[in-house]
């Protein structure tokens, strides 16, 4: 025999000595290559794989098993296979990862198979093994069973009988993952007949899985992964049937709600298989084992899985009987069932009529001879009681029945005739909620009818009506979904015609009730395209009726008692639009983009046109800051589901107006702009529509300017004029804060420029007003706020020189405030306006900001700055969750005890509701410490002489309730006497809210 090539001996060696894996590849390399061979291997091997010494023998093993399993299937021939799986069986007991790669190779035949099968089922004791070796053994089942399944199946019982006395009492998930695998395979395709039993007895011995996997689990294996391959098993044979029944009934009867789900969802699975002959049998049994869990249910999940496992029951037993059936033929379960439940619904009222119904319905979705007799059987019988005199009280629950047998109840005139009777109006709409919903069940001239039944409810003037008007707008909504032309025809004209064309007098409060809720109905019908469309040309063509009367003398003839009622109507239909429009945003309408062409330039028509005709002696309605608001957020809306090409034109548009006065581009609609009046927009409030136009654009949208650091600083210095009013000062503030965040490279001079200039000019300087710098300092928050969000490398000096004014008597309030606001989220920088938002932003600042903060509070060196710090501390930490600070509170308690004895009364609720926000964490112990601070402060908040906010004593009558959760007993007990005593003055609280809690918390 030719020795083999030094450098295989030398490879072999050098892998005895280090067992490194850089052999193991470079003889992978030289096989691959053809330098050497498997046989070259083996004989360089000679000596250690028949070593005497145990050690060297093993090491012989692991290095051919290791090469084997690396190498090309091609290098393998049938001669060296079929050596090597001799070979390997011969030593099973020790080693099985080399049978795992030698059954793999294409060389490895069934010839193969009874041969490594029969060492396994000899040498191999699974008990005594790793797991890692009973893996390799499943491993090689496995590849057997998929490469060679006929020579297997050849040997049946020597196989069975022997398979189940290796795999029984496995316990490992990911071999478990593996045995149910081939279990499977043994139960669908072998003859079972003489081993049904132990294989039972080796699959449902598992059932059901109470596995739950280590947090570290490395094969990610899951309890619902074992549960799908042990259902696969359960579900595989019919002949599992009798011996499963009994299990599944005994495991829904005393089983855990995770026990009873996972019986319900796998009796679905087996029915079908176990065959309609054992359904029928076991009907009875199983009929009143699962009727328990729809009468009784233990949750909602398991009544309906229930349900739908009856339904599977029912299905397997009728699947081939025919539609055409008699009544007289459906005998069994579904005669039974459908018998005890009708006797139940005698008495409609009672709370076992629900399930009985459900049941009934249930039946319905499973086979169409039952769904028919259950029709026959239910619907007779439920009108019948609806119609029989002596039930008239029990009218309501037969409708709610009613309603729940969809199918069953196509009389409408049943149904039609109950809305006009209010105790009746509920169930009725139920029903008709029922029918509507069911595709092609209703005609469209059945549906016009339902509308206009409903119509007369909603122009009725009565408390009844209102009580009704939620169910019957979910109804309308219903029915636009699927024929929106008749509530467009129909309910709309009615109420567009019920709606004043002038608002109704302060004194007249039914009448702007009405009035209101006529439109809270608008804004829940107009959601579907066309509706909507209607909704807007109507209101905006009654609010500009409102805001612009028939001549200007008209307007000028309203007093302020006249004016106010009219403001309040326009603010109504301009909230009615906005929140349709938040509600198509939210059931993602595409349609709403399409309304920067048509809504927005009529309100810029109208509040254009109003500020420049509008003066002292004749102030039209329009220019009211309320109405403009809600107008903003109409714009901000639909900008922001605009493209971004469409956004970059109109923008455009819009600066082309209040830049150059280019108004045309913008505004549209019936009032003529004038030409003699100069557009000023910065002198009113018509910056607010500005601001809502640029807020949501897209990052990459830029703003139409030659130098936007220009802009930013006009806007800047026009906020700050004494003439400014709060509102316009933070839309422009906003503005800017918008334009910072998503264009910050571009106006790197403004940045730079805050802090150069505006902080030692407007708010350093001691000379100034208070008031002017405090004005500054809450634009300087909107400033920080979008530099931080965008995580701005200059974003902490704009928090850093905050610190500088801590001892200034006249701001160092305001500027500790602002650590809180500077971090607390906004309605501004959001995704949905496509703000730069970088990710832990908020635990970066708080991260740098927090200890300082706590380290100042508790710093008595500087006592004017002391104060300050704590001032801060509070606002920061109730703006940001309590995970940011939860892991300082035994340093922040102390100071929060402090904080209680703080003059701003906001301050004071905002450390109370700290407090109550922590208070289900582990803080016992540290709230011990100051139990008598604590109560002496609550008590002292909770009374209306020391207290005059509302919140703050509600705050504090909270705290107190919740102490005794988090306090033991034997701590709070000497305070218990003094406690109640106190509390009886905020019993006399004249706010009802702090006295029910006062009561709450004694």
């Amino acid at each position: 025999m030719a020795s083999p090539p030094e450098s295989t001996e030398r490879l072999v060696r050098t892998w005895m000595a280090s067992e490194r894996d850089e052999e193991v590849a470079e003889t992978i390399s030289e096989i691959s290559s053809g330098s050497t061979s498997l046989l070259n291997i083996v004989k360089a091997l000679g000596e250690y794989l028949t070593s005497e010494e145990d050690k060297l023998r093993t090491k012989g093993v692991e290095f051919l098993s290791a090469v084997l399993s690396r190498c090309p299937a091609d290098k393998i021939n049938r001669q060296a296979a079929k050596v090597l799986t001799a070979f390997y069986c011969s030593k099973l007991e020790d080693f099985q990862n080399g049978l795992v790669s030698l059954t793999k190779f294409p060389s490895s035949t069934s010839e193969d198979t009874p041969g490594i099968l029969d060492a396994i089922f000899m040498h191999v004791k699974m008990g005594g093994l790793v797991v890692s070796d009973r893996f390799h053994v499943f491993t090689i089942i496995d590849t057997l069973m998929a490469r060679h399944r006929q020579a297997i199946q050849n040997m049946n019982d020597d196989f069975i009988g022997r398979y189940v006395a290796l795999v029984n009492n496995e316990k490992d998930p990911q071999n478990l993952m593996l045995a149910f695998a081939i279990d499977r395979v043994i139960l669908i395709e072998f003859d079972i007949a003489n081993f049904v039993e132990p294989l039972f007895n080796i699959t449902f011995c598992y059932f059901p899985i109470s596995f739950r996997p280590h947090p570290d689990d490395p094969y990610g294996i899951t309890t619902d992964d074992l549960r799908q391959m042990l259902r696969g098993c359960l579900n595989a044979t019919p002949s599992f049937g009798p011996l499963a029944i009994p299990v599944f009934l005994e495991k829904l009867i005393a089983g855990s709600p995770m026990t009873k789900r996972d019986t319900l969802e796998s009796m679905s699975l087996c029915f079908p298989v176990y065959g309609p002959a054992l359904a029928r049998s076991s009907a009875r049994k199983l009929w009143n084992t699962l009727k328990l869990e729809i009468f009784q249910p233990m949750n909602s999940t398991i009544e309906e899985l229930a349900l739908k496992t009856m339904q599977d029951l029912v299905k397997t037993i009728y699947a081939d009987q025919s539609t055409e059936s008699a009544d007289s033929d459906i005998v069994g379960l579904a005669r039974d069932a459908c018998e005890e439940c009708i006797h139940i619904l005698r008495e409609p009222e009672k709370s076992q009529a629900k399930p009985a119904i459900k049941i009934l319905c249930a039946f319905m979705s499973t086979t169409p001879s039952v769904s028919q007799y259950i029709v026959t059987q239910t619907a007779p019988h439920l009108i019948k009681l609806y119609t029989h005199p002596d039930n008239v009280a029990a009218r309501p629950s037969v409708l709610l029945l009613l309603s729940d047998l969809i199918a069953a109840a196509r009389d409408s005139m049943i149904v039609s005739s109950a809305l006009k009777v209010p105790a009746a109006r509920d169930p009725a709409f139920a029903c008709l909620l029922g029918l509507v919903s069911t595709e092609k069940l209703l005609s469209n001239e059945e549906l016009a009818f339902i509308v206009h039944n409903v119509d007369e409810i909603l122009s009725e003037d009565s408390e009844e009506a209102e009580d009704a008007s939620a169910p019957a707008l979910q109804l309308l909504v219903t029915i636009s979904q699927k024929a929106s032309h008749l509530i467009k025809e129909q309910t709309l004209p009615l109420l567009f015609g019920m709606l004043p064309d002038d608002a109704p007098a302060r004194e007249a409060v039914s009448e702007r009730a009405r009035v209101w809720r006529i439109l809270s109905s608008l804004n829940t019908l107009c959601r579907q395209p066309e509706l909507f469309e209607t909704m807007v040309i109507r209101l905006t063509t009654k609010l500009d009726l409102l805001c612009l009367p028939s001549s200007v003398s008209k307007a000028a003839s309203l007093d302020n008692q006249n004016r106010e009622p009219r403001a309040a109507y326009a603010h109504s239909i301009l909230t009615t639009l906005y929140q349709t429009l938040l509600g198509k945003v939210d059931e993602a309408h595409t349609d709403v983009a399409k309304y920067v062409e048509s809504l927005l330039p009529r309100l810029f028509n109208l509040f254009i046109y109003s500020a420049l005709v509008s003066n002292e002696e004749n102030e039209l309605i329009a220019t009211d800051s309320r109405l403009i608001t809600v107008a903003g957020q109409i714009i901000a809306t639909v900008v922001q589901n605009v493209a971004a090409q469409r956004q970059d034109s109109y923008i455009k548009a819009v600066f082309s107006a209040y830049i150059e006065g280019d108004i045309k581009q913008i505004s549209e609609g019936q009032h003529k702009i004038p030409t003699t009046s100069t557009f000023l927009p910065f002198t009113r409030d018509l910056v607010i529509l500005l601001a809502s136009a640029v807020i949501p654009l897209h990052k990459e949208i830029r703003i139409p300017v030659s130098d936007l650091n220009v802009l930013l600083s006009n806007l800047s210095a026009w906020s700050l004029v004494d003439n400014s009013t709060d509102l316009q000062r933070e839309s422009a503030w906003k503005m800017i804060s918008s334009i910072l965040n998503k264009r910050s490279a571009d106006t790197s001079t403004f940045i730079e420029n805050m802090l150069q200039d505006f902080w030692p000019r407007y708010i350093a300087d001691r000379a100034l007003a208070s008031e002017n710098r405090n004005i500054a300092i809450k634009f300087w928050v909107w400033i920080s706020k979008a530099l931080l969000v965008c995580n701005h490398t200059q974003a902490s000096q704009f928090t850093e020189v905050l610190f500088s004014v801590f001892d200034d008597e006249d701001i160092k309030w305001n500027a500790a405030k602002t650590f809180g606001d500077i971090v607390r989220t906004d309605v501004v920088l959001t995704k949905q306006n496509y703000a730069v938002i970088k990710m832990l932003y908020a635990q970066r600042f708080v991260g740098r900001i927090l200890p300082r903060l706590i380290a100042g509070a508790k710093d008595p060196s500087e006592p004017e700055k002391q104060v300050s710090y704590l001032v801060a501390l509070t606002s920061l930490i109730s703006s940001i969750p309590k995970v940011l600070y939860v892991h300082e509170m035994s340093a922040l308690i102390p100071l929060l005890v402090r904080g209680l004895d703080l003059p701003d009364h906001n301050i004071r609720g905002q450390v109370i509701d700290t407090f109550l926000t922590v208070a289900d964490l582990d803080s016992a112990d540290i709230v011990s410490d100051h139990v008598l601070s604590l109560i002496t402060t609550m008590l002292k908040n909770s009374s209306v002489e020391n207290m005059p906010s509302v919140k703050v004593r509600i705050s504090a009558l909270k705290y107190l309730g919740v102490l005794p959760s988090i306090v033991r007993y034997d701590i709070l007990h000497p305070h218990k006497a003094g406690v109640i005593k106190q509390l009886a003055v905020s019993l006399d609280d004249p706010k009802r809210a702090v006295r029910k809690e006062a009561v709450e918390a004694r």
